[in-house]
């Protein structure tokens, strides 16, 4: 039927609106209200959970709100009084330092070790559950692991290097290797997810081409570039978005590992967000750099989005 009204003129085709009429009559209506029933409890907790925060959030930008009084309309001074404001310009600068640090690293390190676990070997199987065993840890408790490892005087990275007679930096609570180092703990803590996905491209391309190519007398190199990497950059793609918006968005491992310090040298927009929303009770201010930074997350995957067919096989934005 829908073969047949696709080839009718444009003149005698059944409108939007005869359609949608259509699915309310009869048995298709009473589908509809039931599909509608079902997926009620899910809208409403949509709406409540979602929708109205961020409507609310845009309403508070506008506001001025400590908590002890009614909130009081200021219009677009928050966002004047944002662009002379140091602080969110050094955590905005820690955000955009911590994201294109980690996150090139960390896919990359994900590529290798999905290549590394895609291989016919004895015992992959366990491989794959061990690497991806830092996922499944709470943050928590790998975080306070790490600040034991980080620590200057007694921690276990400073007395392996001061083995070879190396003399360690004091890590967390310097403030120019404390971002490096949440980088590190980050990426081990992370790679897994992004690797799984790679994971699961690698495991999509099939195996004959890899067979032609051999025959074709082509190198593992070559095979690897001309074969494996075009095909997996669907995969690659979804996994270099989704990695770009959570690592803007990355709190917990900042808050548990260093407080943001020292001097606020791991302080992200996130944690300057929550600072002055439940710290400083500046709420109106909190929704302003949360905006601010919706917006940068907007642009940043409608830039990925963009550019996507100029190296994503297969990927059409239309």
């Amino acid at each position: 039927m829908a073969t047949i009204i696709a080839r009718m003129p444009e003149e005698v085709k059944p409108s939007k609106w005869a359609e949608f009429k259509r699915a309310f009559t009869g048995i298709r209506r009473e589908e509809t209200i039931s599909g509608y029933l079902f997926i009620l409890p899910n809208l409403i907790g949509f709406a409540t959970f979602t929708i109205f925060p961020i409507l609310f959030t845009f309403y508070l930008s506008t506001q001025s709100w400590d908590l002890s009084k009614p909130p009081q309309f200021v219009g677009l001074q928050n966002f004047a009084a944002l662009g002379k404001d140091d602080l969110f310009w050094k955590t905005l600068g820690n955000s955009f330092y911590y994201t294109f640090g980690a996150v090139p690293i960390g896919i990359f390190l994900a590529f290798v070790l999905a290549l590394l676990l895609n291989q016919k070997i004895k015992g992959v199987i366990l491989f794959r559950t061990i690497y991806f065993l830092p996922q499944v840890t709470l943050v928590v408790a790998s975080a306070i692991v790490w600040n034991w490892i980080y620590q200057p005087d007694f921690g276990l990275l400073n007395y392996m290097l001061s083995l070879i007679g190396i003399q360690g930096p004091r890590w967390i609570y310097s403030t120019v290797w404390a971002m490096p180092s949440v980088i590190i703990y980050c990426n081990w803590m992370g790679i897994a997810p992004s690797a799984l996905i790679l994971l699961a491209g690698l495991q999509g391309i099939p195996a004959e081409l890899y067979e032609a190519a051999e025959i074709d007398g082509a190198s593992e190199y070559g095979r690897l570039r001309y074969i494996t990497v075009p095909l997996i950059t669907p995969a690659l793609f979804f996994v270099v978005v989704t990695s770009l918006i959570g690592a803007m968005q990355t709190f917990s491992q900042f808050y548990i590992l260093t407080k943001g310090g020292p001097n606020f040298a791991t302080t992200p927009m996130v944690m300057y967000i929550f600072n002055l929303a439940f710290s400083w009770f500046r709420l109106g201010m909190a929704s302003t750099v949360a905006i601010v930074l919706f917006f940068i997350l907007l642009l940043i995957t409608l830039i990925q989005w963009r550019i996507a067919n100029r190296w994503v096989y297969g990927f059409s934005g239309d």
